[in-house]
């Protein structure tokens, strides 16, 4: 049976405190700012400045603006030229014929050549760094210079997400004469790329400085100096916002953002977008009984987490994909019937006496109302007889944690596809041989493995599509709901709105 609950009274069950928004409800709000700046409260800083080390979806809107990829996205998430002009994947998906532009410097005035894109995507991966690409472009075994402007990426298999990958995670082209001559540790100290602005100043986890590239290749953009403050809790970046020493922020909770929309000076928005909040679920220790995993998703009452955090506005899952993309399942529903969790733990033994146990870990401000979301969902587990252990972590704990196969049984995360594609949701996120995901099974890794080389767009969504279900039918992970961004700026500072949500500083003007 189900039921429905608004947020004031699932607060009051789960025993939380609701943020008091009357704190900060008379405090000066300052409207003056420099036209030619603005300033951004982020929620976390870069994890390197080397742009091929580490994959952070949160890092990207930062990242963009001092490197290029070879494509881009539009808002709408459809790929775009961008370094490189023209490109052709192959049928069979073993080749890519490319061309780039001839008119690319770096911010030390250096050209970028087609030995840039060799440095980047080939020779830094077989110099034995340990770089992220090398995760993604695994296949990639060499890229054959036709001319200093074309070129073919050869794969030793097919590799049908290539073109998607050139503008996702990672894949931004450094200055292959720079990084040489001053080495890869001080690169990441000072970097340099051929983006929209420079870095000029950088203060680790406070403060980053850009400032305009007039030598830009594409457009350029209108505000002339970005500052990005490193605000990690939601409630300092709250007053950050509302006090005017940010122009515009991200990821509040969904209540404060409201609050602040009626404030005079601001506006908010709410905006789903292409990522997912799900449980990330081991197949050992305290989940290695399915039972025990499905018990655990039929207790979810994923509506009411919806309408409580999030005003609605996030839609429930049961697969790990979004609304409108590839992989998506219409026609497919994990029900929330508590009664059936209570049955599945009874059948496998388990009672009050000797319940089912095993830990959550959940980040504090990283995505909206993040930790109150595992707060319910232990209360409600523990209604159905689970006992959970509840550990907060920091997000830059999470991804030591994931790499090093040592988080627990469950983790409440929000899982970026800033494509779309079906690869980069549950191929990345369930394949054992890579740093994604907690889940270890290699049966579901050897599907993974079999789709990843399939050429037919058609056959591999459908792949996708049923693996989606199998995944979620055997308790491998958890989908909750479609990822919210909230954003609250001044209301005469105008950016452009991202189905991936990137808020970009070279979008932004002001009116």
């Amino acid at each position: 049976m189900t039921f429905e609950i608004d947020r004031r009274n699932l607060l009051q069950m789960l025993g939380l405190a609701a943020v008091s928004g009357s704190v900060l409800s008379h405090a000066s709000f300052a409207f003056a700012q420099d036209s030619d700046s603005v300033t951004i409260g982020w929620p976390s800083d870069v994890p390197s400045w080397d742009p091929n080390l580490r994959f952070n979806p949160d890092a990207q809107p930062i990242f963009k603006l001092v490197f290029d990829q070879p494509l881009d996205q539009s808002p709408d998430l459809k790929l775009i030229p961008n370094l490189i002009t023209k490109w052709e994947l192959k049928p069979h998906g073993l080749s890519m014929p490319f061309e780039i532009r001839d008119d690319v410097k770096f911010h030390n005035g250096d050209p970028m050549t087609m030995e840039d894109f060799q440095y980047t995507f080939i020779d830094r991966v077989k110099s034995g760094l340990k770089l992220d690409i090398a995760n993604s472009w695994r296949t990639l075994t060499e890229i054959e210079v036709l001319s200093p402007t074309s070129g073919v990426m050869k794969f030793s298999a097919p590799t049908p997400t290539a073109p998607q990958w050139l503008a996702f995670l990672g894949s931004y082209v450094v200055p292959k004469k720079y990084v040489e001559s001053v080495g890869a540790e001080e690169f990441a100290k000072k970097p340099i790329g051929s983006g929209p602005y420079k870095l000029v100043d950088y203060q680790m986890n406070s403060r980053i400085v850009l400032e305009r590239n007039d030598d830009y290749f594409g457009e350029k953009p209108k505000i002339k100096q970005v500052t990005i403050d490193i605000i990690k809790d939601p409630s300092a970046r709250t007053a950050a916002i509302q006090s005017g020493q940010v122009d515009i922020t991200v990821n509040l909770p969904v209540r404060e953002t409201e609050r602040l929309g009626k404030t005079e000076g601001l506006t908010s928005e709410i905006n789903p977008f292409t990522r997912i909040i799900i449980l990330q679920m081991r197949n050992d220790k305290g989940f290695e009984d399915k039972a025990v995993r499905l018990a655990a998703h039929h207790a979810i009452d994923k509506a009411a987490l919806s309408k409580a955090f999030y005003g609605g506005a996030a839609v429930p899952l049961s697969v790990p994909a979004t609304p409108g993309t590839p992989g998506f399942v219409e026609d497919y529903k994990f029900p929330y019937d508590p009664e059936l969790a209570k049955k599945l733990l009874a059948d496998a033994g388990y009672t009050a006496d000797k319940p089912a146990t095993f830990t959550l870990a959940a980040t504090n401000g990283q995505f909206p109302s993040d930790f109150d979301i595992a707060r319910a969902l232990v209360q409600m587990w523990q209604k159905v007889g689970l006992k959970v252990e509840l550990q907060q972590i920091e997000y830059s704990k999470y991804f030591e944690l994931n790499r090093g196969g040592q988080l627990p049984e469950a983790t409440l995360y929000s899982f970026d596809n800033a494509t779309g594609d079906p690869e980069i949701f549950a191929g990345y996120l369930m394949n054992p041989k890579m740093p994604f995901g907690a889940w270890k099974g290699q049966e579901i890794g050897d599907k993974i493995l079999q789709l990843f080389t399939e050429p037919v767009y058609e056959k591999r969504v459908k792949g996708y599509q049923d693996l989606a279900k199998e995944i979620v039918d055997t308790g491998a992970n958890i989908p909750l709901l479609q990822s919210v961004q909230t954003v609250v700026r001044k209301k005469n500072l105008n950016y452009v709105k991202y189905g991936n949500a990137w808020v970009l500083g070279k979008t932004m003007s002001w009116s």
